[in-house]
């Protein structure tokens, strides 16, 4: 299997408390070789601005366990930082893998952006 490299896309959206929210876009694959492109995205994140964040998983082609890890270690940071997560665009069978491993202790998961985005609220 070829890896895609991954790409990670910043964007700020209103939700329907027209507060801004964070985006982070993610597209092709999530593995050990995405650190720098996730965790170094997130914390260019300042807790003090960004203090929702929606993960959008909808474009990735393929996430593996060191890929799952950098999203646990991202989600924990974000905890301990007092921002929240919201989570969209899993197919089922990474919605189960991420209950499974406990991703859902730090954000709750979404079909769409619209839905996670009234999470919020």
């Amino acid at each position: 299997m070829q890896e895609q490299g991954t790409q990670v896309r910043m964007e700020e959206v209103k939700c329907g408390s027209g507060e801004a929210v964070s985006v982070m876009r993610f597209a092709g694959d999530i593995t050990s070789t995405s650190e720098a492109a996730i965790l170094g995205t997130f914390q260019g994140l300042s807790p003090d601005t960004s203090k929702r964040i929606l993960l959008d998983f909808s474009k990735v082609e393929y996430l593996n366990s060191s890929g799952i890890a950098l999203i646990i270690q991202l989600m924990y940071t974000a905890s301990k930082n007092g921002q929240a997560i919201q989570t969209f665009g899993l197919t089922p069978h990474f919605q189960k893998v991420f209950t499974m491993v406990g991703i859902t202790k730090y954000t709750q998961l979404h079909s769409d952006e619209a839905t996670a985005c009234a999470a919020f609220d």
